[in-house]
């Protein structure tokens, strides 16, 4: 299995626990207060070379600020009581992500053979646990009365310690993530990669890219690692079927490759981490990804029901900027999801979410696919229906759809309008080119590298399909929003010249054409009650956001 490669001795781990000297004076006193309570991250802190590194600083949360630090030498929590160090690399070229886990500093090797042994005695209380809870604790009632601090006749005696490291290892190997645990647990953590052979790298939301200290130093090793991986998602890999797609229990997405047959550095796996609650658009904004304007527009196309894609490559933030901008439809529709992994996430009650189905184990299993759960959609009369993401023949439904008068939203693979039209207009999707102007609204969402921010993520552009001129063959839009590189700001391009809000939403909105221009005052009104939202109400969770809007919209206060 995995090996734990450290940038420091490995066998002083275990020699820090027997010589536990003076250090807590050394340390600071969020950190020193941590190490009361946990023995075991106090233990691991002797181990580590503080004469070389420095002494780290504590965080119980982490903020997006500590992306300044020029030297990250720093401790924080994640779930389940555990820990992580990132610690220094003094070439500059990756930062360590270690994991801080209860059995790091305690050998334990020498007592798994006699404790896996006597577990044999409750194989069969443990095997009629019907779920992963009631597993948890018929393991946790055996590990108690096989091992024993005080030296009760007939369990195997260790010291508190050792009990603690056990009954944490066993529990995370047996019902829990593996070695993968404080990986998953961490919410800080946006992917997990394993390329072959090797560190496993970590993208950071605050520290980006990040070598840890989990390894897999033989391709047997990896290849183990993969087959139990398959089998604990019930989706296993074999020779014959080398590739998987899957989703954890948490709602994490994860591809795994097998066999250096067909991938030449060995086994690999890619795990795209799910988070429990969406960023709002009211975060979104706090990083810059748009800004109050941009987030009024956005609401208004929603709220009346246009029809809108969220475009970029990949890791660009497509599904995070859609999941944000759902709290912008109106909380009495009615909502469908369609998406090949469970990554959209709608805060609204009446949300039927369905997903596709290869045939799997069961091959007696027939698939459904985007394109038969799209036609499906259309006979639930949703107001809204949302794709993860257009990539075939389901493409020429959703346009279907946007013709019969349902909105639809979706992400997409493209560099620009152009490229978005090129794809949608060409195989495998061939949308009639008279069709495409019912998309009304293209969002275009990049990574880029913004004035002394480094790498982020950016709607780049939002844009009005006009239409399609048949004699010409070419298409229309307008750019409404702009990204401006050079100072990292936006600019409204669009300010009385949008196609949308003076033709579609004002009239929808009793606005009469003669007074179309008052659109605007509408929009920066919006905005400003958004900042207000924001800024004086100290609003900005999607949940707590979504519940304003939908608490403003029924006293009709936007």
């Amino acid at each position: 299995m995995a090996q734990l490669m450290l940038p420091f001795p490995r066998e002083k781990l275990f020699q820090a626990s027997q010589n536990l000297n003076g250090l807590k004076t050394k340390l600071p006193v969020p950190l020193r207060k941590v190490c009361e309570e946990n023995q075991f991250l106090y233990e691991y802190l002797h181990a580590i070379p503080m004469q070389k590194i420095g002494v780290p600083n504590y965080y119980p949360e982490l903020s997006r600020k500590l992306r300044e630090l020029e030297v990250r030498n720093l401790i924080y929590s994640i779930k389940e009581g555990l820990f992580v160090h990132i610690y220094p690399d003094p070439t500059g070229e990756r930062d360590y992500y270690i994991p801080i886990e209860p059995h790091l500093t305690v050998d334990i090797q020498p007592l798994l053979g006699e404790v896996e042994l006597r577990l044999l005695d409750w194989t069969e209380q443990i095997g009629a646990a019907e779920t992963e809870e009631e597993k948890r604790q018929a393991l946790l009632e055996a590990l108690d009365a096989i091992l024993t601090t005080d030296g009760r006749k007939g369990s195997l005696k260790v010291t508190p310690r050792q009990k603690e490291a056990l009954i944490y290892y066993i529990l995370r190997e047996k019902v829990g993530y593996g070695v993968l645990a404080p990986l998953l647990l961490d919410p800080y953590i946006e992917d997990i990669s394993c390329s072959g052979t090797g560190p496993i790298f970590i993208e950071h939301k605050i520290f980006k890219s990040l070598q840890c200290a989990i390894s897999f130093e033989t391709n047997e090793e990896l290849d183990d690692f993969v087959i139990w991986l398959g089998e604990w998602i019930k989706r296993p890999v074999t020779v014959r079927n080398p590739i998987v797609d899957a989703v954890l229990p948490d709602g994490s997405r994860i591809n795994i490759v097998y066999g250096s047959d067909i991938s030449k550095r060995g086994s690999n796996f890619t795990i795209r981490k799910f988070s429990e609650t969406p960023l709002s658009v009211l975060e979104l904004i706090e990083f810059g990804t748009l800004n109050y304007l941009m987030a009024a527009y956005i609401s208004f196309v929603l709220e009346e029901g246009l029809n809108v894609f969220v475009v970029g490559a990949t890791a660009s933030g497509k599904t995070t900027t859609l999941n944000a901008i759902t709290t912008f439809i109106r909380p009495e529709h009615k909502i469908v999801t369609i998406e090949d992994t469970p990554e959209l996430q709608v805060p609204h009650k009446n949300w039927i979410r369905e997903m596709t189905r290869g045939t799997g184990r069961d091959e007696k299993a027939s698939a459904v696919g985007m394109f038969d759960l799209l036609k499906a959609a259309l006979r639930q009369r949703p107001d809204r229906i949302i794709v993860g993401e257009i990539r075939g023949e389901e493409g020429a439904i959703a346009f279907q759809a946007m013709q019969t008068g349902h909105g639809v939203m979706s992400t997409f693979h493209a560099a620009s309008v152009e490229k978005l039209i090129q794809r949608l207009t060409g195989e495998p999707i061939n949308i009639p080119k008279a069709y495409v102007d019912n998309l009304d609204v293209v969002i275009i969402q990049k990574a880029v590298r913004a004035p002394g921010a480094g790498m982020v993520r950016r709607i780049t552009s939002i844009n009005e399909i006009v239409g399609y001129d048949p004699t010409s063959k070419s298409f229309s839009f307008i750019e409404t929003f702009r990204w401006n590189p050079a100072t990292d700001d936006f600019e409204f391009p669009g300010y009385m010249n949008s196609f949308v809000l003076e033709e579609t939403i004002a009239p929808k909105r009793g606005i009469p054409p003669f007074k179309r221009k008052a659109i605007y005052t509408e929009l920066k009104r919006r905005a400003r009650i958004f900042e207000r939202i924001h800024k004086e109400r100290h609003v900005r969770g999607f949940y707590e956001f979504f519940k304003i809007l939908a608490e403003a919209h029924k006293q009709n206060l936007l």
